[in-house]
């Protein structure tokens, strides 16, 4: 059944007609054919084109997704409330290091609460690719912060090159990472190409997988003693252990801390799914189509969390917990939170908090769809995932 998805304006359609034609050359200048991740990459981050590179609104609703950061502030606040369990154990400068800015949501209402729990990190350093994001991101933290707050700001053009200490954080950033497409025929591991075919369209074919990704699906097989089926297709990331050894390696005290969707591997990888993962969010409307308006939609795959903690471990450090999004809220301030808003006399605001609330933590929500999982090094931070701490299912 094809689903109906809202029209692009007359603007956005052109920018999507003009990358779809830049994409297509690339394709023509390397042989005819790039695996899916390189185009997952493009049509995510080609400068100035892609889609978070490009300078429509993503966030909200005016964007295509909501984020738990653009509810309100209790994300940010329980997420710096367990932050601050680490700063208070660390001595001299301090650095909460975000990856994906968003809207600058999560940055503010983080060192509001920071501020209000009275350890503030040194520095707020914040990753963004997308230069329209990091001046949005600016112009509403210098807005909406006091001078001395947003003068603990930085925005960084890379990972930090030498050793630090503090936290790292990502939400809903590993499941844009470009990831690989697999199948398995007769056995054999093959990668999922795109090719044009001779309509000029986009299409998905396979060729032999070269040795990286055959080596990760194979370890996915002897991990969970189950052989991929005939055709079962899906999504590996065998750059995840090098991604998380240049964003989080050079941490020399601190955790790493990640939010997302995702399941421990046994679950990733059920026979049922077998197509993977894969789906796309444009307008608020979730599909699996990533050939539809290049550079007007979000790209994404959910998160094989037990591949996040052998790549943590594998980088040196120890694993913290996993626990779902609601169990991390709920040990990590969230009843505090709770009460405060009960303390509200204007009903209206009231229910629009007890809402947020609901969308955080219900299983049918947020609650349960998202995960957290954490690191430490030379620092105690399994007291965040005291709640619920799942890590005998990664």
């Amino acid at each position: 059944m094809k689903i109906s998805l809202p029209e692009a304006s007359p603007e956005a359609l052109a920018h999507s007609q003009a990358f779809t034609r830049a994409l297509k050359q690339h394709i023509r200048e390397n042989n005819g054919a790039i695996p899916f991740s390189r185009f997952m990459e493009l049509a995510l981050y080609a400068p100035g084109m892609g889609y978070y590179s490009a300078g429509s609104s993503k966030f909200g609703a005016e964007g295509d997704f909501v984020t738990s950061p653009e509810l309100g502030a209790i994300f940010a606040k329980c997420i710096a409330t367990a932050s601050v369990k680490v700063l208070q154990q660390l001595e001299d400068e301090t650095v909460f290091f975000e990856l994906g800015g968003g809207s600058g949501a999560f940055a503010e209402h983080a060192l509001k609460q920071f501020f209000e729990l009275n350890i503030v990190p040194t520095r707020y350093c914040i990753l963004e690719p997308s230069a329209d994001l990091r001046e949005r991101q600016r112009q509403r933290l210098k807005e909406n912060l006091p001078a001395e707050l947003f003068s603990r700001c930085e925005w960084l053009d890379g990972p930090f090159e030498s050793a630090w200490q503090g936290v790292l954080f990502a939400n809903e950033v590993l499941d844009a990472l470009p990831t690989p497409r697999f199948v398995v025929r007769e056995g054999e591991v093959y990668e999922e190409m795109v090719v044009l075919d001779a309509n000029e369209n986009f299409i998905r074919v396979d060729q032999p997988a070269d040795a990286m990704l055959r080596a990760a699906v194979r370890h996915i097989e002897r991990d969970t003693e189950v052989p991929f089926a005939e055709d079962y297709c899906s999504e590996v990331l065998p750059q995840l252990p090098y991604w998380i050894q240049a964003v989080g390696g050079l941490i020399e005290k601190g955790v790493m801390l990640f939010v997302d969707y995702g399941y421990p591997r046994r679950e990733y990888y059920l026979p049922e799914r077998s197509d993977g993962t894969l789906v796309c969010h444009y307008r608020h409307h979730a599909h699996n189509d990533p050939f539809y308006l290049p550079g007007l939609q979000d790209i994404t795959a959910f998160v094989d969390f037990t591949a996040v903690a052998e790549a943590g471990v594998n980088a040196g450090f120890d694993l913290s917990g996993y626990c779902s999004q609601a169990s991390f809220l709920i040990g990590n301030g969230l009843p505090q939170a709770m009460q405060a808003v009960e303390d509200i006399e204007d009903e209206v605001v009231r229910y629009r908090l007890h809402q947020e609330i609901k969308k955080l933590t219900l299983p049918g929500e947020m609650g349960e769809r998202f995960q957290v999982i954490g690191f430490q090094r030379d620092v105690e931070f399994r007291d965040a995932f005291a709640m619920g701490n799942l890590s005998r299912r990664l």
